[in-house]
């Protein structure tokens, strides 16, 4: 496979900052593609309570090198002072596909 590709997480605690996020990463050539997924519930501890909270979740497709880059991004633009930024390597994907992401996210287009 010549091309490789991660699945970063992100969750958000609404729509608007998870836009400006998305918008963000796409300017920045960092993802090749964001999927936003309103209305996510999430359970957690936090502080010694338990949390309930609507979130919206990121999918961002992009190369494992942008890692960096986009916690950096998401870092700057979130609101929590902890927001999850997770990667998940995917093993396979429709080579073309991958080229596709590797391509949007060249600093050279």
């Amino acid at each position: 496979m010549s091309a490789s590709l991660q699945l970063v997480l992100c969750n958000c605690p609404d729509n608007a900052s998870a836009h400006r996020i998305a918008a963000e990463l796409l300017h920045l050539r960092q993802a090749a593609c964001v999927n936003l997924l309103p209305a996510i519930t999430s359970m957690y501890h936090w502080q010694g309570q338990l949390e309930t909270a609507t979130e919206t979740m990121l999918l961002i497709k992009a190369p494992p090198l942008l890692f960096e880059a986009i916690c950096q991004t998401i870092c700057r633009l979130h609101p929590y002072s902890v927001p999850e930024i997770i990667a998940i390597p995917v093993s396979q994907g429709f080579l073309p596909y991958l080229d596709w992401v590797n391509e949007e996210c060249s600093p050279n287009e």
